[in-house]
């Protein structure tokens, strides 16, 4: 299935929907990822084998879409992924978000409640590794002198990747506009069921981190599936059987 784009504010982004039954299916990506990775892979695949509808798109910066990856910050993706979910979907919804995804995802539930508490057409959240406020909780705290200071200076430090070749970037407008997006400071109300995958050998974002989040969440409808032996990935096909079960079982409930 080939890419189409949708113009979001002078820029292509690139998504992929497949039709299908509802409640869909929509991920939603982590930090410099993109819609072609393992697990949103095995979810298209899942898609087509059970006739559910599914979108997947890369934010700006990534992937297929256009765009600079420096000059992205989490509102931007929001942006994004908001117009491709209002342009490609239809009906009840399935967010599924993995590591920064699932700030996404749960910036765009807020924003599709509007201030007057509208219920939004998502029925249910899978949040993989899950990294609300990742900027503000995990990054920022171990900053050195020397990278504080790259950053008012030079505007961005960089940082070796365990999962590319290159360096990972991190911008003074991302840590700014982090703060502007925090989450956890409170209870959040999603409006629908949560499953929470966390690995617990995840050397980036941390089990605690997890646990946090949920505690923010409401308890009636909170599921936390904690993996011993998983990693940050959840990439391996007992992590994705995992997902894709969190997901049916989500679909069921939904009715």
């Amino acid at each position: 299935m080939d890419a189409e784009f949708l113009e979001v504010d002078g820029t292509p982004i690139a998504y992929r929907h497949r039709p299908g039954r509802r409640p869909g299916v929509v991920w939603l990506g982590g930090y410099r990822s993109d819609m072609r990775g393992t697990k949103a892979e095995a979810l298209d695949a899942w898609a087509a084998r059970t006739g559910r509808a599914f979108t997947r798109h890369d934010y700006a910066g990534h992937g297929e879409s256009g765009g600079e990856f420096r000059a992205g910050t989490l509102s931007r993706w929001i942006d994004d992924s908001l117009a491709v979910f209002r342009h490609a979907t239809k009906g009840p919804q399935i967010l599924v978000g993995s590591s920064m995804g699932a700030w996404v995802a749960l910036r765009m539930i807020a924003k599709l409640s509007g201030k007057r508490g509208k219920r939004p057409p998502i029925v249910g959240l899978v949040l993989i590794a899950p990294a609300p406020d990742f900027t503000s909780a995990l990054i920022e705290p171990r900053l050195t002198e020397a990278q504080r200071r790259d950053l008012a200076e030079r505007g961005y430090i960089e940082e070796p990747s365990a999962y590319a070749a290159d360096q990972y970037v991190y911008t003074n407008a991302l840590i700014e506009d982090g703060r502007r997006n925090l989450m956890m400071n409170g209870p959040i109300d999603t409006h629908c069921p949560v499953h929470i995958i966390q690995g617990l050998q995840d050397p980036d974002v941390p089990a605690a981190h997890a646990l946090k989040l949920a505690s923010c969440l409401p308890a009636d409808d909170l599921t936390v599936s904690l993996v011993p032996d998983g990693d940050h990935r959840l990439s391996r096909p007992q992590d994705l059987d995992l997902i894709i079960g969190a997901v049916e079982a989500l679909i069921a409930q939904a009715g």
